[in-house]
């Protein structure tokens, strides 16, 4: 297959090339690396002859003209400002960015073309909180703006926008769209604004005693692997086409407070915690209903909490990360 990864020197976008990679397909990555990093990883990629790397800012029209407009077996849209920081200090960007990436990727794809679009948990998060979408969360809940001024709703909304672009776009212009809602992906190399690296990195500089804000919470966190096998799996299963599927792992869900103890006990170390109040615009619970993900591909979970804590915590006492 030739397969086309937009930000795709990103987290998941890494990972999932490299999957890519090992069984047997052609590979090409766009990415502005504003996100994505030039790093060793990425240069072990690189050095496949079945990948190649662009350098190129996919809110510019000339990124797109310079790449081949057809025959790609599969197209992965991953590209995004994301993380809470960013919505934060500059949402203006993170709604113009996410949302010219998308529209310059429906002007540009070409009927009979498969699209993934990477979409977010965060869409249906004010139903949550306004106690109106259940725990577990199925793909059928309302999304709902409950409070236009909940401080990470512009991420939220570019999504939505995205989510509705590809699905009603896909039918009118023959291509077909799967759209997977990531919920709580971690692992290796993905930056230090999630709260498994940041607790990881935190517990390696000693900090004691050590904060954990949102103790009280509950996550249902997803490594990078499973999530990558469901993407594969959701482009592989035709039926996919045109639907919106949780992307998670519900087995594992767990409070915030008990995560901070794996990653110290991880860490081998023993500072006092310090409980502290969830940032602004935090639901108290998240976890994915993944009955449709499973209707679908056969997909369940592999990697268990202790398992991708920990490599996800040797990856960053072996790599590190800019503060």
């Amino acid at each position: 297959m030739k397969v086309l990864l937009l930000g795709g020197a990103g987290f998941i976008g890494l990972h999932l090339a490299r999957r890519l990679v090992t069984d047997g397909h052609e590979v090409t990555i766009v990415d502005d690396f504003s996100r994505g990093r030039q790093d060793a990883d990425l240069d072990r990629l690189r050095s496949c002859p079945t990948v190649r790397v662009v350098s190129g800012d996919l809110t510019a029209p000339a990124t797109w003209a310079a790449l081949p407009p057809s025959g790609w077996d599969q197209i992965y849209l991953l590209a995004a400002v994301v993380g809470v920081r960013n919505v934060e200090q500059d949402p203006a960007r993170v709604v113009r960015i996410n949302t010219l990436v998308a529209l310059h990727l429906l002007d540009w794809v070409a009927p009979g073309e498969r699209v993934f679009f990477a979409s977010t948990s965060e869409v249906y998060a004010g139903g949550v909180e306004a106690g109106v979408v259940p725990v577990p969360t199925a793909e059928t809940v309302p999304t709902m703006i409950s409070d236009i001024t909940a401080p990470r709703f512009a991420y939220a909304a570019s999504k939505l926008l995205g989510e509705a672009a590809f699905l009603h776009t896909a039918r009118a212009r023959g291509f077909e769209t799967v759209v997977g809602r990531f919920h709580n992906v971690y692992g290796p190399r993905m930056g230090a604004d999630h709260v498994v690296p940041e607790m990881s990195l935190r517990a390696m500089r000693g900090a004691d005693p050590f904060p954990v804000p949102g103790a009280d919470q509950y996550r249902a966190f997803c490594h990078v692997d499973d999530a990558v096998e469901a993407m594969l799996r959701l482009m592989a299963t035709p039926a996919a086409a045109g639907q919106i599927v949780h992307i998670g792992n519900d087995r594992e869900e767990t409070n915030i407070g008990d995560l901070a103890k794996l990653v110290l006990r991880v860490a081998g170390v023993s500072p006092a915690i310090a409980a502290q109040a969830a940032p602004p615009g935090s639901v108290s619970r998240r976890c994915p209903d993944l009955t449709r993900l499973r209707e679908l591909t056969g997909y369940e979970p592999t990697v268990s909490l202790e398992e991708g804590v920990r490599t996800t915590f040797a990856w960053y006492r072996e790599h590190g990360w800019p503060s």
